[in-house]
């Protein structure tokens, strides 16, 4: 059932970031993560990664609700490799199915979006309802009394395998496993605040876009989980104070340690001297030139009175909920092969936003996506990691920045915790 929409109450990011968990393992011994790169980019690997984890005890983000606004609206998407619907039914709950005809396997649905009233496959014309109910199949009956369905076949044991679906605030999460736990522990409390913080009011769609990186899936969510290279890898965010791990901020670790957010509040920043003394990337004025020529970009207010201007929010194993200053989308990032994978953004304000907010969120959008002025590095880190490790596979990453633990440090960011915890959440899936 749809839960009920009421405004996001205020809520206290910095209370949070003490929060214990249990319990509280260690990714490896000498905190590196894992033990062998040499199976994380094998084809074996990623087969028993769509078993294990796709397909495993977890939650995945299929969409918003703004997608499918009207009975028979659809969309696609890829859960791991497997194609699923996801499409508001005629009593307007949405539902999520598996895209693929029970008849010889065609995908019903060949387009990204669409609305219909029933879902045929084009091969042989079986139809489905928008619940996933078989309600025919072409010539069943024969043509003059002759052939047709064997009298066995009974379309009540043909439809469509259904997902179990979770809605929170305009955000739908879908899972093909029975064993997994409700959402609300899935990811823990902190998470589910965040959402009503971020998704408390009716979302509006801004954009969609799409980009191919040339690295495994899980070197591109490491660096999402990554808060160590924010204001170092992106010189625009040291050089305009977007975002420095001088400004007051902490990481809030979900359940288990497997998701996390990462949050800062701009206003707080005193690392002139810290970023300038040591000769970091991200102080080098002169990689921007005399600056922006056009400040309106960096113009911000305060969507939600916590002076907070930074959240990244990860669910394990591939969704990320991002607040850059008032910039706001999601992401999911899709596996295409051991060295190759596809990053799904959709950015997103408030249907209440006026038009002055509306342009406000879509220029600083330009901070974002494959030529964005911080995403831009993200897209092409991990193609220069796997390129650095293709030939000694039988090393270990160090993930030792702020200890060998998933706890997080009391107002620090200045830990790699969150990536340990990602790894923590992989092995036990994948039994490593």
């Amino acid at each position: 059932m749809a839960q009920q929409r009421k405004r996001a109450p205020y809520v206290d990011l910095s209370g949070q970031a003490d929060r214990h968990f249990e319990p509280r393992p260690v990714v490896a011994q000498g905190g590196r993560a894992p033990n062998s790169l040499r199976g994380l980019f094998r084809s074996r690997g990623l087969e028993q990664e769509q078993q294990r984890i796709f397909r495993g005890p977890i939650w995945h983000f299929l969409g918003l609700e703004a997608q499918v606004p009207e009975p028979g609206c659809f969309i696609t998407v890829q859960f791991g490799n497997t194609p699923v619907i996801m499409v508001r039914d005629r009593d307007g709950d949405v539902r999520a199915m598996i895209n693929r005809c029970s008849h010889k396997g065609t995908p019903l649905a060949i387009v990204p979006s669409g609305k219909v009233d029933q879902f045929m496959c084009i091969y042989h014309n079986w139809c489905y309802d928008l619940t996933g109910k078989m309600l025919s199949a072409a010539f069943e009956r024969g043509v003059r009394g002759k052939g047709g369905m064997a009298s066995t076949f009974r379309k009540e044991e043909h439809g469509l395998q259904v997902l179990r679906v979770h809605r929170i605030r305009g955000l739908v999460f879908g899972t093909l496993n029975e064993a997994t736990p409700p959402f609300d522990d899935y990811v823990g409390q902190g998470h589910v605040d965040n959402i009503n913080r971020v998704c408390g009011r009716p979302l509006k769609i801004l954009g969609q876009y799409s980009q191919r990186l040339p690295s495994n899936w899980k070197l591109y969510i490491e660096n999402v989980k990554d808060p160590y290279h924010a204001s170092i890898l992106h010189a625009f965010n040291g050089v305009m104070k977007q975002d420095r791990l001088t400004m007051e901020g902490g990481i809030i670790m979900g359940t288990r340690g497997w998701h996390h957010i990462s949050y800062s509040k701009m206003q707080t920043d005193k690392g002139d001297a810290i970023y300038s003394r040591t000769g970091m990337r991200s102080a080098e004025l002169s990689e921007y030139g005399l600056g922006l020529r056009d400040h309106s970009m960096t113009d911000i207010w305060d969507d939600y009175g916590d002076g907070v201007t930074m959240t990244i929010e990860t669910i394990f194993p591939n969704f990320v909920l991002q607040q850059l200053r008032n910039c706001l989308a999601v992401r999911t990032i899709v596996p295409k092969g051991t060295h190759e994978s596809e990053l799904m953004w959709t950015a997103f304000g408030y249907e209440d936003d006026d038009e002055t907010r509306t342009q406000g969120r879509l220029k600083q959008a330009n901070m974002m996506g494959p030529a964005g002025l911080i995403a831009m590095e993200d897209g092409m880190i991990g193609g220069l990691v796997q390129k650095g490790i293709a030939g000694d596979l039988n090393k270990a990453a160090v993930v030792e920045m702020g200890g060998h633990g998933i706890e997080p440090i009391p107002g620090s960011r200045v830990s790699e915790g969150s990536v340990r915890g990602f790894w923590t959440g992989y092995r036990e899936l994948m039994e490593l």
